[in-house]
C-alpha cells in the first residue's frame, strides 16, 4: 500500500512539474497565432481602415500641432514585432522609417506572425526622444546583431504611438 501511495506521489508530482513549465512557456513569449484579416488585439477596434490617417499624415499633424494626439486611428505595414513577449511592434512610414507603437498599460501582447501585416491602431500618438539605453533595450528584443546595437550612439527622436487597439486589415 506504501508503494501505491509513493508511486501516486510521484506521478502527481511529475505531471505538476510538466504542466508548471508548459504554463511558463506560454506566458513568456508572444501569443501564438497567425494574424488573419480581421484579428484584433486589446480594444475593439472601432475605426474602420478608411478612416484612419496615414503614417504621414500623422507626422505631419504632429509636426502642425507639435503636441500629443489622442483617440487617432492610424493604418500601416507591420516591420517588426518583439520577440520576447509581443510587447512592441514597429510600423512603416511612407519615407520607408519606422515608428514605435507599445500597447497601453501593458495590457495586451500581439504574435510576431503580425509582421508584414498591415493593421489599424487606435490609441494616442506623439513626438518623443528615445535615449540610447531604450533604444538598445529594444534592439536586444528584437534579437538585432550586436554590432548593430553597439552602433546606437545617439538619442533618436520619432513618433511614439500607445495603442489601445490593433486590428489586421487588408
Amino acid at each position: 500500500m506504501k508503494f501505491k501511495t509513493i508511486l501516486f506521489a510521484a506521478a502527481v508530482s511529475a505531471s505538476t512539474l510538466a504542466f508548471a513549465q508548459e504554463t511558463s512557456e506560454k506566458k513568456f513569449g508572444p501569443p501564438a497565432g497567425n494574424a488573419v484579416v480581421g484579428d484584433t488585439y486589446g480594444a475593439v477596434v472601432v475605426s474602420n481602415e478608411s478612416k484612419a490617417i496615414t503614417v504621414d499624415k500623422l507626422s505631419k499633424k504632429l509636426k502642425k500641432d507639435n503636441k500629443k494626439v489622442e483617440g487617432i486611428a492610424v493604418k500601416g505595414k507591420v516591420t517588426d514585432v518583439c520577440e520576447k513577449k509581443g510587447c512592441w511592434l514597429t510600423i512603416q512610414t511612407e519615407d520607408n522609417s519606422q515608428f514605435f507603437v507599445k500597447m497601453k498599460d501593458y495590457a495586451f501582447f500581439v504574435p510576431t506572425a503580425l509582421k508584414g501585416k498591415n493593421v489599424v491602431l487606435e490609441g494616442t500618438a506623439e513626438r518623443k526622444v528615445t535615449s540610447i539605453d531604450e533604444q538598445k533595450h529594444y534592439a536586444e528584443d528584437a534579437k538585432k546583431p550586436q554590432a548593430e546595437i553597439d552602433a546606437i550612439t545617439t538619442p533618436k527622436e520619432e513618433i511614439r504611438f500607445v495603442a489601445n487597439g490593433i486590428k489586421v486589415v487588408n
